[in-house]
């Protein structure tokens, strides 16, 4: 999406998960890797701030140091503790099922949904007064919630959580229409 967002020409190369390539990048041999001349940085966040930094404007790190510290602060919030809940958790449940036969867990997916909805409640609330969770323009912090949000608007219960959240609804309805979305969206899972 920061690339799209900046008109970064690019390359999308998929290799799977601990291939020779990716792994001469990453240590662990997971994705995302880049690899521009020769800089090659693994690890999301690090990616976008090289782009954002390394190439002329639009920018999706705001230089106002309010702006910039709200924008670390959701991408730290959402990685370290959102990603732990509503994807390692719930959207797992789904895309790697341990229940009987091969279906998703109910008893797990069922224990988390107090979780998922007190955080889609929290985001929702975060994106209320401007549609953005920094400031009101359109940030890393944006482009790094957005996919999340797709997947979970695809299964069930998550779907009826954020169905009932007005300001979160809005929030990725106007954001998945960019083209940068559109151009990069998620692969549905399952």
């Amino acid at each position: 999406m920061v690339c799209e967002e900046k008109a970064i020409d690019y390359t999308l190369t998929e290799r799977p998960l601990h291939a020779a390539e990716i792994r001469a990048i990453h240590p662990f041999g997971k994705m995302p890797v880049l690899r521009h001349g020769d800089v090659e940085l693994f690890e999301s966040k690090a990616i976008a701030t090289w782009l954002d930094r390394g190439f002329p404007a639009p920018f999706v790190f705001p230089s106002d140091a309010r702006l910039a510290a709200l924008t670390e602060q959701w991408v730290s919030l959402v990685n370290t503790h959102m990603d732990r809940t509503l994807v390692r958790t719930y959207i797992f449940a789904y895309v790697f099922p341990k229940g009987p036969g091969g279906t998703p867990d109910r008893a797990a997916i069922e224990g988390m949904m107090p979780d998922v909805r007190a955080q889609l409640a929290l985001l929702d609330r975060a994106v209320a007064a401007t549609g953005h969770l920094a400031g009101d323009g359109f940030t890393f912090a944006d482009m790094n919630l957005l996919p999340i949000l797709a997947v979970l608007r695809q299964l069930p219960e998550s779907a009826e959580a954020l169905a009932a959240l007005p300001n979160l609804s809005a929030y990725l309805d106007r954001h998945a229409a960019r083209p940068s979305f559109r151009d990069t969206a998620p692969p549905q899972p399952g």
